[in-house]
């Protein structure tokens, strides 16, 4: 799967976007990751699974416990991709806006 899909299958979930927010803040382990989800450790562990895939999350084992902290990828790509998408339909919107006031000014 190429990066940019596996970034957007990574950001598809709630669950996920919520995990990398509370990463920003701090490394976790799974368990502290898990309590505010309510979710079992596989649980988490499946949704930083998908996280690694991405290279948004990094997990090192630290005692007997995993933790995770944010990985090297920025969005960089995918921001770049929206970006393209939103100048795109930003000209299509104004090309319609003026289509629409020049329909107007004909029908006065």
């Amino acid at each position: 799967m190429p990066t940019l899909d596996r970034t957007f299958f990574a950001l598809s979930d709630p669950t996920r976007r919520r995990i990398l927010e509370l990463l920003t803040a701090r490394p976790a382990t799974i368990g502290e990751l898990a309590e505010p989800f309510g979710l079992t450790l596989n649980g988490v562990k499946k949704h930083v699974r998908v996280l690694e895939d991405a290279d948004l999350v990094i997990t090192e084992k630290v005692g007997r416990a995993r933790e995770c902290r944010l990985g090297p990828t920025q969005l960089k790509d995918a921001a770049r991709w929206i970006e393209e998408y939103h100048r795109a339909w930003q000209g299509r919107l104004d090309r319609f806006g003026t289509y629409v006031e020049q329909t107007t000014v004909e029908r006065r």
